[in-house]
């Protein structure tokens, strides 16, 4: 079993702290993307709703052939 001394244990702290917070930036990051993606697609919904609403369809008759 290793022995640690308190500067080790010091070394060790640090650099799990330095993680944690390289981690916290990644996840702000993430849910900073996270709503722009959210605002994208809300955006896209509303242009596709828009397009069917103004898409009208006109309906074929049947031609009558004699």
């Amino acid at each position: 079993m290793k022995t640690y001394t308190k500067a080790d244990l010091e070394q060790i702290v640090m650099t799990q702290l330095e993680n944690l917070n390289a981690i916290n930036d990644l996840l702000c990051i993430m849910k900073v993307q996270n709503e722009l993606l959210h605002n994208a697609n809300k955006k896209l919904k509303d242009e596709i709703s828009e397009f069917k609403e103004k898409h009208f369809t006109y309906p074929t008759g049947k031609r009558n052939s004699k």
